[in-house]
């Protein structure tokens, strides 16, 4: 059984006592679930939607080679057979940890999230991901770790070293108007 998340509204003027260290936690049945002592770097970046969220007419421009071919995208040969796999692994849907951004279909057809106090479709807030990126979607390693990417080792791949239900990702989505949440795995 899944435990609950628990999200916590706080503005920075609130946070008067910080932390040198954070606590640990008192228990923990998989270690999988503390993140390790890792660097943190946000950067802002562009991503698309999943592809099971665009229309048909766009996911059926995607998959023609010749759309890609017109637009003048610097698209690698290797997608010739399926172009769409450029616009999922380089496009849409970045991996890793992440605020806001796309939900990350695949377990589970995309459907959307509504409050139970108020009934206002819920956004992304926060996405847990067992991987930052994979081979499959390398292009997305932050800069500075390109060369670590290159190398395709999957100890890379996952700096705070947290598995999200055995490698998929925790998202939680929230209230605009922060009466609820809810999370889910995919």
């Amino acid at each position: 059984m899944q435990a609950p998340t628990a999200l916590f509204w706080r503005t920075a003027a609130d946070v008067t006592n910080v932390l040198a260290t954070p606590p640990t936690p008192s228990e923990v049945e998989y270690d999988g679930y503390v993140p390790e002592p890792c660097v943190l770097a946000p950067e802002q970046i562009t991503e698309y939607p999943n592809i099971l969220e665009l229309p048909k007419y766009l996911q059926q421009q995607l998959a023609d080679w010749s759309t890609w071919q017109a637009a003048d995208v610097a698209v690698d040969d290797s997608y010739e057979i399926a172009p769409q796999e450029f616009y999922v692994n380089d496009l849409s849907v970045a991996p890793g940890w992440k605020a806001g951004g796309w939900p990350p279909w695949g377990l589970t057809d995309p459907i959307a999230r509504f409050c139970v106090a108020c009934g206002a479709a819920m956004a992304p807030l926060l996405t847990i991901a067992s991987n930052e990126w994979d081979a499959g979607n390398g292009g997305w390693a932050p800069y500075e770790d390109q060369a670590l990417a290159a190398l395709d080792d999957a100890g890379v791949a996952n700096p705070p070293g947290v598995q999200a239900s055995r490698g998929n990702r925790l998202q939680l989505y929230g209230c605009p108007k922060f009466h609820s949440h809810t999370d889910l795995i995919q």
